[in-house]
């Protein structure tokens, strides 16, 4: 698995979005893309998005809305792409949140060069967090997982211990419930947070939780296996 920053791709014009992936790729970059605000939405709810390529002019929500509606939540990187070259349009992007903004049409050397610069300047300030730092409680099957503490309770008041792989495997299936996520997602997805927790394979790590949540691992019902697509919590989760 190409281990290099996952750069997200938001532009309605498909060959724009294949050209720069393959730019991309030759530096050794991952992509993902997206052709609108839905599509972004769920790749980046579905993956670790290290910086996000976002385009002014889309269909329905434009780029603005959708960067002001990442930074409410993250602040993930974002650099606007745009056809307008004026500079209030300029002002705007970086007043709602954006790190950058190029205008195209532009070079992939300038580009893959701005990329590097932001990313270099996101990892001086720190991890990347949740714009809002208020505890969580994830209510599960008969589990709560407290995201402040790191504590996995049950429902008789019982704590059991987690390894940081295990607990960040777990999260990252609590907070998309009901959803089949690959092995390489689950992978990015827990890596992001602790990336030396998780050093063994995906599935040691989920055969070790089932002993630990599931009423008979042998038979589980609240990690499932999906054949040919990964694993999912099949369990609705409550916020407490």
């Amino acid at each position: 698995m190409n281990t290099g920053p996952h750069i997200l791709i938001v532009d309605d014009q498909r060959e724009i979005r294949d050209l720069v992936a393959r730019a991309l790729a030759r530096e050794g970059f991952r992509t993902s893309s997206a052709g609108d605000g839905k599509a972004m939405r769920r790749a980046l709810a579905d993956a670790r998005i290290d910086l996000v390529l976002l385009d002014l002019m889309l269909p329905g929500e434009d780029g603005l809305s959708l960067c002001r509606a990442i930074r409410a939540e993250s602040r993930v990187p974002i650099i606007m792409l745009t056809a307008k070259g004026e500079e209030v349009d300029r002002v705007i992007g970086l007043e709602m949140g954006a790190d950058d903004y190029m205008a195209k049409p532009f070079g992939s050397r300038e580009l893959i060069a701005r990329i590097r610069a932001v990313l270099r300047r996101s990892e001086a300030l720190g991890p990347m967090t949740e714009a809002a730092h208020r505890p969580r409680l994830h209510a599960f099957d008969r589990w709560i997982l407290n995201t402040e503490s790191r504590d996995l309770t049950r429902e008789d008041g019982v704590v059991l211990p987690l390894s940081t792989g295990e607990y960040d495997l777990l999260l990252a299936l609590v907070e998309r419930p009901q959803r089949v996520l690959s092995r390489d997602q689950l992978l990015d997805l827990a890596r992001g947070r602790a990336a030396a927790g998780l050093d063994r394979s995906i599935d040691t790590q989920i055969s070790r939780l089932r002993r630990k949540i599931e009423r008979n691992p042998d038979e589980p019902q609240v990690i499932k296996t999906i054949w040919g697509g990964g694993y999912m919590l099949a369990t609705a989760v409550h916020q407490l």
